[in-house]
């Protein structure tokens, strides 16, 4: 699942960690689960969770011995909505110019 469209307009890392956090919503992840998800190194998933838990678009809460990121519950999609797809470059020029 991906987050909702109107969180996707910012750093391809950013939208990568909350497609990862959104597909895992109810059980959340460790910083280690979502390197392993997300193609990145460490230093550059952590600049991430920064960037979002300051717009509050995560949340980190500790579970027992672990702490645990969720995406933030706008950011998840209702799964009745309608997922659209993100046109390509092709197709968006394509429509613009009527073709």
């Amino acid at each position: 699942m991906r987050a909702r469209r109107e969180f996707r307009n910012r750093r391809d890392i950013e939208v990568a960690v909350l497609d990862a956090l959104v597909d895992r919503h109810d059980e959340g992840m460790t910083v280690f689960e979502l390197r392993a998800a997300v193609d990145a190194d460490i230093d550059t998933i952590e600049e991430a969770l920064s960037a979002l838990k300051d717009e509050n678009l995560i949340v980190v809460e500790e579970a027992d011995t672990r702490v645990l990121i969720h995406a933030d519950e706008r950011v998840v999609p209702d799964p009745s909505e309608a997922v659209e797809e993100d046109a390509s470059l092709f197709e968006r020029l394509r429509e613009r110019f009527g073709l």
